[in-house]
């Protein structure tokens, strides 16, 4: 915007300039037509107030007018023959090129060149008692050139100065015009969908600007009805599919324990049981994250020995990483590590990241874990050297339902990273990932550390 008023500002100066310096060009060259025509006027009234028939008399007071007029060099009589009757009492400069007279017998302008210098020469025929002559007057136009030139050198230096000023009035302009809008989208942008209930601040200004505000609220408050029944419907769909798995469950279990089952039977029941454990851990996430989003989650805090915590989930992880040929190893430089956190949360943090990591890493890989931690912040870093996430997908890692290798939709519910990313926003941690096509991925979550968190040396 301060660009756009900037060349806008400039070319309207550079088009007032323009017809300015038109306008005074014009000006001055009527002016010096109108100066020669008075002094025509003067000159033929100096010839009209001597009597016709005293010559000496008239040329003597032709040559003292001539005298007093600036110019008077450049004012010369001729007859209606051509002929020179009343030169000037000083001679005009050697060679002037005195114009050839007009036949017409009307007043004619001209300009000519001496000594590189333009002239503006006039011929005003006029009528005399006893005979008709012609006043040839001359005047320089230099002064009009200089005057011009001082103009043009005016308008060019005043342009870097009115530039300047018009960029920072534009830009100041700008930026209070556009502090509104900047406040809206910084209103717009911190709305997520957590908090669809925060409305944009309206400034009754009567402009776009206040239309703009309320017609972004309606929208929010239209979605926000959208997905708080979203929100209900999955909340309410997980709710009610639990108890149909649970019987299905307990008939599945029931039938197992009968002696007298065929083995095909029982391999079926097998199926159906597995399958039943399946859609309950998938329904108890999702219920989860219903409750979640609909903000129906109370988690009390406490003081915990993160170190402890992850070794646990290590030791729980140690069974399957060794069942797939894995190995897997803890680095916790440091000693103990306390932060304040949700005890159950955090261990399925843990447990998400590394059941990730061993999922996704052929037989015989490494997963590696390391916890450090300094006075701001613990850090949690779960390596793997499996098959990686491309690039493009790295951004859709933590959403819900998301997979990486599709062939192994099998595995899990695609849910256990999208509440792992949950519950570090809950401790307002920051997990992140890195990763390259079979090379492997890196995990990490930093949490922070009050002050009054920190152990006591």
């Amino acid at each position: 915007m301060t660009v756009w008023f900037t060349a806008v500002f400039l070319c309207g100066f550079v088009v007032f300039g323009v017809v300015m310096w038109a306008d005074l060009a014009y000006s001055l060259s009527k002016g010096r037509d109108r100066t020669l025509t008075r002094r025509a006027a003067r000159a033929l009234e100096a010839l009209s107030s001597t009597p016709p028939n005293d010559a000496a008399r008239r040329a003597t007071r032709y040559r003292e007018f001539a005298d007093a007029t600036p110019e008077g060099n450049l004012i010369r009589v001729f007859g209606s023959s051509g002929r020179l009757l009343y030169p000037a009492a000083s001679s005009a400069p050697a060679g002037f090129p005195w114009p050839q007279l007009d036949r017409a017998r009307r007043e004619h302008f001209s300009n000519v060149m001496f000594q590189g210098r333009e002239y503006r020469v006039l011929q005003q025929p006029a009528e005399l008692p006893l005979e008709d002559v012609v006043i040839v007057v001359g005047g320089q136009l230099e002064d009009n050139r200089q005057m011009l030139a001082r103009f043009s050198m005016g308008l060019a230096g005043a342009i870097p100065i009115l530039l300047a000023a018009s960029a920072l009035a534009g830009y100041f302009m700008s930026r209070r015009g556009l502090a509104p809008v900047g406040r809206l989208t910084a209103a717009v942008r911190s709305i997520t969908i957590g908090n669809l209930s925060e409305r944009l601040p309206i400034r009754r200004t009567g402009d776009e600007l206040e239309q703009l505000a309320e017609t972004c609220n309606d929208m929010l408050s239209r979605l926000e009805t959208a997905v708080a029944r979203i929100k209900r419907f999955t909340a309410d769909a997980s709710h009610e599919l639990r108890s149909p798995l649970s019987y299905i469950r307990i008939v599945a279990e029931d039938a197992l324990r009968h002696p007298d089952l065929p083995p095909e039977y029982c391999e079926s029941f097998d199926g159906i049981l597995a399958e039943a454990k399946e859609a309950t851990a998938l329904l108890e996430d999702m219920l989860l994250l219903a409750r979640a989003d609909a903000g129906h989650v109370d988690i009390p805090f406490e003081r915990i020995d993160f170190v402890d915590l992850v070794a646990g989930a290590i030791a729980r992880a140690r069974v399957v990483a060794e069942a797939k040929g894995h190995h897997l190893s803890l680095q916790c430089p440091g000693g103990p590590c306390e932060i304040r956190g949700d005890r159950p949360g955090l261990q399925r943090l843990v447990w998400a990241l590394l059941d990730n990591a061993i999922k996704y890493t052929p037989a015989g890989g490494h997963v590696d874990v390391s916890l450090d931690r300094n006075a701001a912040q613990a850090r949690l870093e779960v390596r793997d050297d499996g098959i990686g996430i491309p690039a493009g997908l790295l951004p859709r890692v933590f959403d819900r339902f998301f997979r990486a290798d599709p062939s192994r939709s099998q595995e899990g519910t695609g849910l256990g990273l999208a509440i792992a990313k949950w519950i570090a926003d809950v401790h307002q941690a920051d997990l992140s990932v890195e990763s390259e096509v079979n090379v492997g991925s890196t995990f990490t979550v930093v949490f922070p550390i009050e002050p009054e968190d920190s152990l006591q040396s």
